[in-house]
């Protein structure tokens, strides 16, 4: 565990120099390295010179246990990301670049106004176990999901598949107007349920890689899937390198141990700028926020929840501690996203005078001339926790640290790796800061029914507006699209108002390569990074 309670005065100063330190780790990390990536690089030839075999190795800090991305089953928690990530498995649905939905293993479906759709499948795909991708396969796989994952059942309400032949009948317990978005998420990977090894999360799916390998926290190694439907892999083998943090990442991509990259350090960019590489970036809804803890005594206070709203500087995070590489936020969603991105509603400003003058008015006052406010006794500190996968996290809780203080709020950091033994403990924290794709399936609902509902899976703060949980179910049976934008909207307001939640910035995801990777390419989505296109010269 990492406790950080010193407040940094100059977080500018204090990045200049982790910058040298990262810079001096880096290369003492790089002669290790060399030594421990035993999978060679891409392009390298066979001993004794035989004909070449095409390998790659791709550094990851993202797939990894405490990310809850321990293996490739879908049917796993987060494990589908993954599984979709990393070219094993595909979804009936594709999405664009625009987010929009297009076929994929389905190449149609339709609804009858109600609670039956009807899905037509691809024909001519096969699993890498070499069966048929049919009706009764993928019936199988959807009722194996629905037994095993966590939030699909809620999420698609399917109470009932039919197959015959090509085509599949879906029947939901009530309306789902976004069933086919929410078949897109990772978790709707098809897989052949009876050739995959769920003992150790390793599955037959339809993309264009199959697993050789799995060392969870270590190493992924795939190879062709020889019958893939839709072209031919380029790559005799592929790795995913688990690496531990960016400075690790970084080192091993100078040193040509990894040929490509993917979470690497903001700092580290300038490093691969002047030739040699390729950037491949683009916005996403992979939010950055802080959730309220609804049960703690200090957050039940509708004064300091407006006031941390008021005193979190978003637009110095961005600029400062990530150097550009993000956009700060205004609500749940990128501006943009449809009919219902942030630009639609209105965010507390960063106003720390105005935050002041809010807690004084509630009786948040410094009596004894310590910069920090207390009321009846009690200091104005809040418990702040986090973790260190993603590496905006600890910069965020140090930027909100550092403006907070300013306005007389004292954060005490907890970033862990261990987070859910505290998330647990409603009692040991007040504000959890995590990253979460707000709209992974390109539609609004996800987010509010995962994070805004009591009792559903990301709701760890246990917010709890009447309100808003009878719109979002209003939400979950409205088919017009325009309609579900205006609702998104309102909710997304709410949620503002109440202060529930504070929405930081958004990633802009870069992902780094050789310049001789060829279609290693960011998406919206934050998947299909393996695609069967992607190749190394």
């Amino acid at each position: 565990m990492m406790l950080c309670r010193d407040v940094r005065q100059d977080i500018n100063n204090r990045i200049r120099k982790e910058s040298i330190m990262r810079k001096i780790i880096s290369l003492l990390l790089t002669a290790s390295l060399a030594a421990a990536l035993l999978t060679g690089c891409g392009g390298k030839a066979s001993e004794g010179g035989t004909a070449a075999k095409k390998t790659m190795v791709i550094g990851d800090t993202t797939f990894n246990s405490e990310n809850w991305e321990e293996t490739v089953d879908p049917h796993r928690t987060y494990n589908g990301w993954a599984c979709i990530r990393y070219g094993i498995g595909e979804t009936l649905v594709h999405y664009t670049d625009a987010m929009e939905l297009e076929p994929w293993l389905a190449t149609d479906w339709s609804n009858d106004g109600g609670c039956v759709w009807t899905i037509t499948l691809r024909d001519g795909v096969k699993f890498s176990s070499g069966r048929d991708m049919d009706g009764e396969a993928v019936k199988q796989c959807l009722n194996h999901l629905l037994e095993n994952h966590d939030r699909a059942p809620s999420d698609t309400k399917i109470v009932d598949v039919a197959a015959d032949g090509q085509v599949l009948t879906v029947t939901t317990s009530e309306p789902n107007p976004a069933l086919m978005n929410y078949l897109g998420d990772p978790y709707g990977c098809i897989i052949d349920v009876d050739a995959s090894d769920f003992e150790n999360g390793i599955v037959a799916g339809t993309g264009p890689y199959v697993v050789k390998e799995l060392v969870t926290d270590d190493h992924l190694t795939l190879t062709p899937n020889t019958e893939y439907w839709n072209g031919t892999p380029k790559l005799d083998e592929l790795t995913i390198r688990t690496l531990s943090n960016g400075d690790t990442l970084s080192a091993a991509l100078q040193a040509g141990d990894i040929d490509a990259a993917y979470g690497m350090a903001y700092e580290a960019y300038p490093n691969f700028e002047n030739g040699g590489y390729q950037f491949s970036a683009i916005q996403t809804s992979r939010a950055f926020f802080g959730s309220m803890n609804m049960t703690s005594p200090i957050i039940q206070d509708t004064a300091v929840r407006r006031a941390i709203a008021m005193g979190i500087n978003k637009e110095g995070f961005v600029k400062t501690l990530l150097d550009g590489h993000g956009v700060a936020a205004n609500g749940a969603f990128p501006d943009g996203f449809s009919t219902f991105g942030g630009e639609n509603v209105t965010a507390e400003a960063y106003d720390p005078e105005g935050a002041k003058a809010v807690l004084e008015e509630a009786g948040w006052v410094d009596s004894d001339g310590d910069s920090i406010r207390e009321k009846d006794g009690v200091k104005l500190t809040v418990r702040w926790l986090t973790y260190p996968s993603r590496q905006e996290l600890p910069l965020l809780a140090e930027s909100a640290q550092a403006s907070l203080k300013e306005i007389g709020i004292d954060v005490d950091i907890n970033c862990t790796a261990n987070r859910r033994e505290f998330l647990a403990d409603m009692g040991s924290w007040d504000i959890y800061a995590s990253a979460l794709v707000t709209a992974p399936s390109g539609d609004p609902q996800y987010f509010f029914t995962t994070s805004c509902v009591p009792g559903m899976s990301y709701n760890f703060g246990a917010y709890d507006n009447p309100e808003v949980t009878a719109l979002i179910e209003q939400l979950s049976r409205e088919f017009d699209p325009a309609k579900r934008g205006e609702m998104a909207v309102t909710l997304q307001q709410m949620i503002l108002d109440d202060n529930a939640y504070v929405f930081c910035s958004f990633l802009q995801m870069n992902m780094i390569s050789k310049e001789n990777v060829k279609n290693y390419t960011a998406h919206a989505c934050d998947y299909y990074q393996v695609t069967v296109d992607l190749d190394i010269t």
